[in-house]
């Protein structure tokens, strides 16, 4: 397969560049010549965290708890929306994975 012409930074894609996505896009994965880019070994990944840098965007909700639920996410003070907000992400994982 042909390389896909690059762009410069900023610019929008023009409709070859769109064209030969789209055609990349339906090659099947065992068409893709992957050699300058080598898998790395597992222990490479070790130490990787699961995004570290990703920012998700928050949105603003009402939400009504128990209020011995409220009091127990309180207890350690500042930060217990936060807590609240990583224990269902937790959890969402979990689901996730089944």
């Amino acid at each position: 397969m042909k390389t896909i012409s690059k762009r410069k930074a900023g610019t929008p894609t023009t409709a070859e560049q769109r064209r030969q996505l789209a055609a990349a896009a339906k090659m099947p994965e065992s068409r893709i010549d992957t050699s300058d880019a080598p898998e790395l070994p597992a222990e490479t990944w070790k130490d990787a965290m699961r995004g570290r840098f990703y920012r998700p965007v928050k949105q603003a909700v009402s939400l009504r708890l128990d209020a011995d639920v409220l009091a127990w996410l309180k207890k350690d003070g500042e930060g217990y929306q936060t807590r609240a907000n990583q224990m269902l992400r937790e959890r969402m994982l979990k689901d996730c994975e089944l």
